[in-house]
């Protein structure tokens, strides 16, 4: 057949192609009518919109007001001829999606993909096909997860495979999506990529194989590759597998791994880099795991890089043999450079030696204390020159040229990010951008993490999301009187339990001994300093927490495990925790304006020796006490005895423990200013709880003046049935503030009072 020939057969199908489309958009016009006798009358009413019986295209929908909308086109399966994808159509990738060799894929600028399906849902060009991605600066085209509360790993991502060099050798098996790749075309062609944005990618085959954000594989240098984004990917964000393509304008937020990475011979250049939140390596260049030494070397020019921490290895990791890198004008902001060559990689050893790795104008921004500039331990400490650098063009700031098509950066067209994974430095988040909390976010030993007066987390995921201090780590919630930060659920109908709760660990000293490991989060707390200091929280409101491990193991509102003095916590509140609201197990720390509101256990909790003091506390609505107080659940004569003064207390019943339950060794408690109003004191001793029995006949329980308002008749003060009756003091007293009534210090940052 001539080429004429065959040019004109591709005509006809892309034209039998679109009469088809045609056709099918008439026939689903048709079908949403529901009306068999042709358009409507003009006499029928006009909606309310000023469009006739349609939706907001003017599409007729046969005598409805409502919107009539097309369901989502599945893609999946291979596509066998020349394809363009309607950025006016709404697609659903359910499946393996396949451009087979000698066809090609088109996708139009604002075109929005989701995802679904985990590992099964991926996009693949075969060595031989193009795809051709036609996003601009302000309508870019995205690839994203289906899920109602997207996460990392939600589906697979993008991998093109290409006939240009690698040192895996030729006809190879890509690691994700079996397409084959590698041959001899330096200028392999596999279309062109221009403002695109992957995200939540990253689904997992097993622990060495996940896709990444986009895989590029033996890619050729006739190929375009620019303005792309990943954002959220489960591995890394974007990955060169050998290939001579370039890489310009790359953004990769929030990685679960590297950020971007380069390996297996690839000799492209790339420009203009912008790196931030990523998990491991800001950038990983590496030659080849198998052969430090294969041919092509991996070969490299790279200029305008910033890269943003923390991250646990460094602004760049030079592994498996590296390869020849020129670095020019890289910006490194309150990470360090890496490099962390291993002691067995002698082939990544020898390059830097030799003076393979060259990196100039590295500028450190905001290092932190006890910083080093590289970890590289070799004699040749000179492949890098510090200077002044403006990275991807502002320095740790957004980039000029990512404004209006990427997420997650400062001129984003979009504000939210996920928080996930572990802090090993100090962050801090911005109050400007919505978080997720989408699993378990772990402020390191060492780490600190601060969050802004404003900032709203909306977590998902039961148990696997929750926010964990380490001992040893601060946490620095500085929210303001108008202006709280908020923890909440990220459901549109929150209930109590969708998500943990904020746990806390430190060094100050608990009747339950030395690095013992907390009851949920699997955190080491305990030891012998009192004032030890996790940070300071102020003006915080967690809801919705309490998710349920098992009948004994529940996350509470806000867990304080052995937390020291040196710590500040006031104006906090828990709001319809599944279990208690705030609880303290032992620690010195000192817990003053909080409030806990519908808690499904007790409301504010204390045990296991703690030693602080409490003051203005408003409770109401809790399903058990009040107030619980304890010394040991295996022990009640351990010590540290559970010691404190607590003052101006309100306690708003129903509840069925009373305002105070005084339990399993109880402690040495002296109350003052407490007002109860519909609820009696109870104390409830039980009749074995021996040790908490012979605290309150020896004179360690001391409650003096309790207010007693709006009882009912029969009401009983308390249900201790001891001799001694007279631990309590009646007389009035305003407790938190203003009886049962908010206490004006309440106004403006909490919910659920009166």
């Amino acid at each position: 057949m001539s080429n004429l020939n065959f040019l004109n057969l591709k005509l006809m199908k892309k034209s039998l192609l679109k009469f088809l489309l045609s056709f099918a958009a008439i026939a689903l016009i048709a079908s949403c009518s529901g009306d068999d006798n042709g358009p409507t009358p003009p006499d029928e009413p006009t909606c309310s919109d000023g469009i006739q019986n349609g939706d907001e295209t003017g599409v007729d929908c046969g005598g409805s007001c409502e919107p009539c909308e097309a369901a989502a086109v599945e893609l999946s399966g291979e596509v066998t001829e020349d394809t363009e994808l309607d950025a006016t159509v709404d697609y659903s990738l359910t499946g393996s999606y396949i451009v087979k060799e000698g066809a090609s894929l088109t996708i139009p600028a604002g075109t929005v993909i989701k995802a679904s399906g985990g590992t099964a849902a991926f996009i693949g060009v075969e060595r031989g096909a193009q795809i051709f991605i036609n996003g601009e600066a302000g309508n870019p085209v995205v690839m994203t997860s289906d899920a109602a509360s997207p996460a990392q790993g939600d589906w697979g991502g993008l991998v093109i495979a290409g006939d240009a060099p690698t040192n895996k050798g030729v006809d190879v098996t890509t690691e994700i999506g079996d397409l084959t790749y590698g041959g001899d075309n330096a200028a392999d062609d596999s279309g062109s990529i221009t403002y695109l944005r992957v995200e939540y990618t990253g689904a997992t085959f097993s622990n060495d194989k996940e896709f990444n954000g986009v895989s590029l594989f033996g890619v050729g240098s006739e190929t375009t590759f620019e303005y792309v984004q990943s954002y959220n990917g489960g591995d890394d964000g974007i990955e060169f597998f050998g290939g001579t393509v370039d890489g310009n304008y790359l953004v990769s937020i929030g990685s679960g791994d590297d950020s971007i990475d380069f390996a297996d011979g690839w000799t492209g250049t790339g420009s203009n880099w912008y790196i931030a939140g990523g998990a491991k390596a800001g950038i990983e260049g590496s030659n080849n795991g198998d052969d430090g030494d294969a041919t092509p070397v991996t070969t490299t020019t790279l200029s305008n890089i910033t890269v943003v921490g923390p991250v646990t290895e460094g602004a760049l990791f030079f592994k498996e043999g590296g390869g020849n890198f020129t670095i020019d004008n890289f910006y490194a902001s309150d990470i360090d450079l890496g490099v962390n060559v291993t002691d067995g990689d002698a082939p990544a050893a020898a390059r830097i030696e030799n003076g393979d790795l060259t990196i100039s104008n590295i500028q450190f921004a905001d290092a932190a204390d006890g910083f080093a500039a590289t970890n590289y331990a070799g004699a040749n400490q000179s492949f890098y020159t510090e200077g002044v650098a403006t990275g991807a063009g502002n320095g740790a700031a957004s980039p000029d040229w990512a404004a209006g098509w990427t997420i997650g950066l400062e001129n984003s067209a979009s504000t939210t990010e996920n928080l996930a994974g572990e802090i090993t430095g100090d962050v801090e988040l911005d109050a400007s951008i919505e978080y997720f909390l989408t699993s378990g976010f772990i402020v390191k030993e060492g780490g600190s993490l601060t969050i802004p007066a404003g900032t709203v987390i909306k977590a998902s995921g039961g148990t696997a999301a929750f926010i964990g201090v380490e001992r040893g780590a601060q946490i620095f919630i500085n929210g303001e009187a108008g202006n709280p930060v908020v923890m909440t659920s990220s459901s549109e109908t929150p209930a109590q339990g969708d998500w943990g709760g904020l746990v806390i660990a430190g060094d100050a000293p608990t009747n339950k001994g030395v690095d013992v490991t907390t009851e949920v989060g699997d955190l080491t707390y305990g030891g012998e300093n009192s004032d030890d200091d996790s940070g300071s929280i102020t003006y915080l409101r967690v809801e919705y927490t309490g998710a349920t491990f098992s009948n004994d193991k529940e996350f509470n509102g806000v867990s304080l495990f052995g937390v020291g003095a040196g710590t500040t916590f006031e104006y906090v509140q828990s709001y319809n925790g599944g279990d208690d609201g705030i609880e303290f197990f032992g620690g010195t720390v000192d817990g003053n304006y909080l409030v806990s509101i519908g808690s499904g256990d007790d409301s504010i909790d204390f045990a296991d020796g703690w030693t602080g003091t409490g003051s203005y506390w408003y409770i109401a609505g809790g399903a058990k006490a009040g107030i619980e107080g304890s010394n040991n659940g295996d022990n009640g004569e351990a010590t540290p005895m559970t010691t404190t003064t607590l003052s101006n207390i309100t306690v708003v019943g129903p509840v069925t423990e009373g305002a105070l339950f005084f339990k399993e060794g109880g402690g040495v408690f002296t109350i003052t200013n407490f007002y109860t109003s519909g609820v009696d004191l109870g104390v409830k001793v039980t009749g074995t709880d021996t040790a908490a029995e012979a605290r309150i006949e020896g004179g360690d329980l001391s409650i003096n003046p309790i207010q007693f308002d709006a009882t009912a008749m029969g009401f009983l003060a308390t249900d201790y049935a001891g001799i001694t009756q007279d631990f309590y003091t009646e007389g009035d007293n305003t407790g938190a503030g203003n009886g049962a009534a908010q206490p004006d210090w309440a106004a403006d940052w909490t919910v659920g009072i009166e």
